[in-house]
């Protein structure tokens, strides 16, 4: 499966804008503030219906402009697929593949698999728990069916929750009946999350394992270790009684969404202890599971987008990369680059054919 065809209208920093893309290495390469990240983003858009760099869809329409558009055609053993998303300010996005509308937007992930690796990654290592569980949700949503629902189910019911909780506590009384009927949800759809993101890991840390001893020329051990409290058997009764302690919080103190996914290097916590070269190595190695695990579950090569990483990664990190493309596991893999005599140098010996895209810097 590879991305055959990208239309922008109104894009981000784009009018107008239609690249036609090889089935293999796509190096996209012009100064910084030239749009070549934005491309990138385009792409993810029309994978996974919603940018990788902001969480406000109306942020990409081009300033001044009251819409954008998105189209793609997607090349799957030569049956083609047409990808349309389009918003209109104030209005909600829609999404279309050949032209029919889909009744929920996630009923699209997981179709067109693909991986990001880009400078903000590091927020997984040193940043909290949240973007740790967003980054394994993310792998999820597109590996396992239905696990998107539940977790965008789970969401909504907790946010509901917190808000009965905080209007308890104004007013000073509580419907033990009403909170009920949020906490059966709530456990039932935890249990399910958590043995979703159980089995997930029983697959992916032996990928994730793997590939930090291919980066790294197998220096040091490596874990990912996930903590839940879902895992007891007591864990209803807990929800329960943590009641008290909800009311006067004004929030749920338990389930999934405290879950923690701690990363480990020869038995230290990364985070304090890792150096930079391992932390790099240990988050493309992370990068590198998910496209594999993808390409399992799936049945489908993933696209790999590549946004600016010859500034950040060292020759032997970056040679690494470049063997796993010559060996055939990467399929379609897109790169941005500021600087376009670098990227000629590393990729001057790959094997599969290579296509480069001048972007240039539009001025006003």
């Amino acid at each position: 499966m590879w991305l055959e065809k990208l239309h922008l209208t109104y894009f981000k920093s784009y009018e107008e804008k239609a690249l036609n893309f090889g089935k293999h290495v796509n190096c996209l390469v012009g100064e910084n503030g030239s749009g070549k990240t934005n491309l990138l983003d385009a792409i993810y858009f029309l994978t996974l219906t919603k940018s990788a760099f902001h969480n406000q869809d109306a942020l990409g329409i081009r300033h001044s402009n009251d819409f954008f558009v998105i189209d793609g055609v997607f090349n799957e053993e030569g049956r083609h697929t047409q990808v349309t998303c389009s918003l209109q300010r104030g209005q909600r996005k829609i999404f279309m593949a050949d032209k029919k509308p889909y009744e929920r937007l996630s009923d699209h992930i997981g179709l067109f698999p693909l991986v990001l690796i880009e400078p903000n990654d590091t927020d997984i290592i040193r940043e909290g728990s949240e973007e740790r569980r967003r980054f394994f949700d993310g792998v999820l949503a597109q590996a396992v069916s239905g696990y998107l629902t539940d977790l965008l189910h789970y969401n909504k019911i907790l946010n509901q929750r917190n808000g009965l909780l905080k209007h308890f506590a104004e007013r000073n009384y509580l419907d033990e009946d009403l909170l009920e009927t949020y906490n059966d949800p709530l456990i039932i759809l935890s249990l399910r999350i958590h043995a979703h993101r159980t089995a997930f890991m029983g697959r992916f840390l032996p990928l994730f394992q793997k590939f930090y001893r291919f980066l790294s020329n197998g220096r040091e051990d490596v874990e990912v270790i996930y903590e839940s409290e879902v895992a007891s058997e007591s864990f209803p009764a807990d929800f329960r009684k943590n009641r008290s302690r909800d009311l006067h919080a004004q929030r749920t103190g338990k389930g999934v969404h405290k879950d923690e996914f701690i990363f480990e290097i020869d038995g230290v916590t990364l985070r304090k202890f890792g150096s930079q070269g391992q932390q790099k190595s240990f988050l493309i190695a992370l990068k590198l599971a998910q496209f594999e695990l993808l390409k399992e579950e799936t049945e489908k090569t993933p696209m790999l987008l590549l946004d600016d990483i010859f500034d950040k990664l060292d020759d032997r990190r970056i040679q690494k990369l470049i063997e796993l493309i010559d060996t055939g596991f990467l399929g379609q893999v897109f790169i941005t680059d500021a600087r376009p005599e670098r990227s000629r140098k590393i990729l001057e010996h790959v094997k599969a054919d290579v296509r480069f895209f001048d972007i240039e810097k539009k001025i006003g």
